[in-house]
């Protein structure tokens, strides 16, 4: 598995290195994530556009605005989360 590194950049591979990636976001930002619309895209992905508010962990405000989640699943398991800008 595969998922975006949004604040750091790059991606984590692997349940170990996605856990991690998980337990410091946690830390350090408050994200509030509202989904708008989900569609299936014509190569299969999943494609669920969010509004997005993330603030650090004392309140300022560091990002607002939508973005993109896309889910590449095989076999129905999740193998690769990216992020797009919008």
């Amino acid at each position: 598995m595969r998922w975006s590194l949004a604040w750091e950049g790059d991606y984590a591979t692997g349940h170990d290195e996605v856990r991690a990636y998980w337990q410091r976001q946690w830390q350090e930002l408050d994200p509030q994530v509202e989904p708008t619309s989900v569609r299936e895209r014509p190569d299969g992905r999943l494609e669920v556009a969010v509004h997005q508010v993330v603030k650090d962990k004392q309140g300022t405000l560091l990002f607002e605005g939508p973005v993109k989640h896309v889910y590449t699943l095989r076999d129905g398991l999740l193998q690769q989360m990216d992020i797009e800008q919008v």
